[in-house]
């Protein structure tokens, strides 16, 4: 499912400059509701109240677009001594998996951990681009480069408000994405027009793989969830001159970008344990089923690891 602007966006404003405030209120208006964020995520995560504590963190105001409340599920029966893990989802609204996978997670998995880890899960970070099908939010800013101190992007100021406490604490962060189709045909066209440059044809892997920080690389860890997941889906080999979308492929199936130099949300906390999955569910090769166990069973080999180390 991808959003019907796809041939209209990179087409907006003036090659070689800039978008300024009227070609990204062009790009706004180009954007249409497909799902509901009420009906697929905020539903699910009231169905969790009886085991898990559901907590408001913040609450998006889009204007005539409407209001949309950020919720976190964390872990009842809390113990500080116990190691704390945080697993995000739907940073980038479109990333379906990343939504799904986190609350497929809690669901069905979460309860295994009961008085072994700390969990705080936040299932869709963008819930304006969720029923959008979008990357960017409202303001044609990518959440995923803006988790930074008073980021101009609401959606990671949100989620920084909410961990920056926290920082010092976290053994592990997960944050579930995916690698799309639409990513070429689409987000990186756009993301060309919207910053004045000329736009450079990538490819797009077949399978799932890892981006690790490269501060924080923990091979062992990420070896060990990729390990996990080829039992669902298929891990993405290297393009013939050994990298994954541009980046130097360091392991089967796992890159390296600097986190936190790039303002990415798995950058946000001090864990010595960091991981961006990548599903691919445009493949012939993978249901959306399979992206969404993809997506529980690396955050259950991430726990499986760390709680091991621990």
């Amino acid at each position: 499912m991808h959003s019907s602007a796809t041939s209209d966006v990179a087409h907006i404003g003036t090659p070689g400059q800039p978008w300024g405030a009227a070609e990204k209120a062009r790009w706004r208006a180009l954007q249409s509701k497909q799902r509901s964020y009420a009906d697929e995520v905020l539903a699910r995560i009231q169905a969790l109240r009886e085991t898990f504590d559901v907590i408001q963190y913040g609450e998006l105001d889009w204007g005539e677009d409407g209001r949309y409340p950020l919720f976190v599920l964390r872990s009842r029966g809390w113990d500080d001594a116990r190691p704390l893990a945080l697993v995000t989802g739907g940073v980038h609204g479109y990333e379906t998996s990343g939504v799904q996978g986190a609350l497929l997670f809690a669901a069905r998995d979460a309860a295994a951990y009961a008085g072994r880890a700390n969990l705080l899960v936040v299932p869709c970070v963008s819930p304006w681009a969720y029923e959008r099908i979008q990357r960017w939010n409202p303001l044609a800013l990518d959440p995923n480069r803006n988790f930074v101190a008073a980021s101009p992007c609401a959606e990671s100021a949100a989620l920084w408000a909410l961990v920056h406490p926290l920082r010092g604490r976290i053994a592990l962060h997960i944050d579930l994405h995916e690698t799309t189709d639409s990513d070429e045909r689409e987000f990186r066209p756009a993301l060309a027009a919207r910053d004045g440059k000329p736009f450079q044809p990538g490819t797009i892997p077949d399978g799932f793989y890892l981006c690790a920080d490269s501060a924080r690389p923990a091979p062992a860890f990420q070896q060990a969830i990729n390990a996990a997941v080829a039992e669902v889906t298929h891990i993405a080999p290297a393009d013939p001159d050994g990298t994954i979308i541009g980046s130097k492929v360091v392991a089967p199936g796992v890159i390296e970008y600097d986190y936190r130099a790039l303002g990415l949300c798995a950058g946000i906390t001090d864990a010595a344990y960091v991981t961006t999955t990548e599903v691919y569910p445009d493949s012939p090769r993978a249901s959306p089923a399979q992206c969404n166990e993809a997506q529980a069973t690396a955050v259950r080999a991430a726990l499986a690891f760390v709680l091991a180390a621990s």
